[in-house]
């Protein structure tokens, strides 16, 4: 028995730079840390000759080629595994929600196939063959962000370059900054769920005509990385806010009358700025706030309208094996 944990990620500045069409043009960057919210992989070899694999529904199947579950079957030929194998998945938050769960159920299953081989995978080598699967092998018009957050985990810049290298570097912030930092937090959830590549696909279409605006984002990312580099959490605030005014000019699929009612109540009981989670339309809306005291009365205010919140706090590790047995 194999399982690996792997965390969901919350991305601040810079989302949709990492998208191909994009970041082969002028390049891109992000800047997202991994929370304490997490994908759940177990592997085990099955007694039958059989594949048999559990998420919201159940498949046994002779071969990889025959399952319905995409990103399981594409795993399982990556990982060289093509019989006699059990795998199920348990994630702390549905999928469609804004978090990378699609990518850290990629990541974590292909870390848990290679500890079921005896192989031990690097994160970078975790990171690209999940981008692989999920964006050449299966289409999906997603970024590399998620893919990389997962893999690595941390507090991370992240840099993507015309030449498909991309770059990683963790930001090394004083405990009591990141105290203060996920203090000021608050996500929310729209109720909303969507399927990212809906929206992303439509980015794609218009990334040509909108390269301006997509340059401003990743500029975004880099003043927002320098901010909190210097500890000014206010000023990363307004730079969430200016993103968010970016990005929903986008599409209209981005926001909608439910999302922005959510955004002007935010910042008018004390956020500085936010942003919806993911590519938009739906999942959690994040907001940035000017206190920790503020943050609290703002949790107080969506609980009074019975908006659900969730809470979230800092994940060092990347996709982690955490069973052998």
């Amino acid at each position: 028995m194999i399982i690996t944990r792997t965390p969901f990620r919350t991305s601040f500045l810079g989302g949709g730079t990492d998208l191909p069409v994009v970041y082969r043009e002028i390049g891109g960057a992000v800047l997202s840390t991994t929370i304490d919210k997490y994908m759940y992989v177990a592997v085990n070899r099955r007694f039958e000759e059989t594949i048999r694999v559990a998420y919201t529904r159940t498949e046994i199947v002779k071969r990889p080629e025959e399952l319905r579950h995409e990103i399981v079957r594409e795993a399982l030929k990556t990982a060289g595994v093509r019989k006699q194998i059990e795998v199920v998945t348990i994630a702390d938050v549905p999928a469609g929600t804004g978090l990378g769960s699609s990518s850290a159920l990629t990541v974590g299953l292909l870390n848990a196939l290679y500890a079921y081989r005896g192989e031990s995978a690097s994160p970078e080598r975790l990171a690209q063959e999940a981008c692989e699967l999920e964006i050449v092998r299966l289409g999906h018009h997603i970024g590399k962000q998620d893919q990389y957050a997962a893999a690595y985990g941390g507090f991370n810049f992240i840099e993507f370059y015309p030449d498909e290298h991309v770059a990683v570097t963790p930001l090394q912030l004083p405990n009591d900054l990141l105290e203060e930092f996920f203090a000021r937090i608050r996500l929310f959830y729209t109720g909303l769920r969507r399927r990212s590549g809906e929206v992303l696909s439509e980015q794609n279409k218009t990334a040509e005509r909108k390269t301006i605006l997509y340059k401003a984002l990743k500029e975004l990312a880099y003043a927002g990385k320098d901010a909190l580099l210097r500890g000014e959490l206010d000023r990363f605030g307004e730079l969430l806010h200016e993103g968010w005014e970016i990005k929903r000019s986008f599409s209209a699929k981005i926001s909608n009358r439910l999302i922005d009612e959510m955004y002007d109540l935010g910042r008018d009981e004390g956020a500085l700025g936010g942003k919806v989670l993911g590519a938009g339309g739906g999942g959690f809306i994040l907001f940035f706030c000017v206190s920790r005291e503020r943050a609290d009365a703002l949790s107080r205010k969506f609980q009074a309208l019975n908006i659900r919140e969730l809470e979230i706090s800092y994940e060092p590790c990347g996709s982690s094996l955490i069973y052998r047995g």
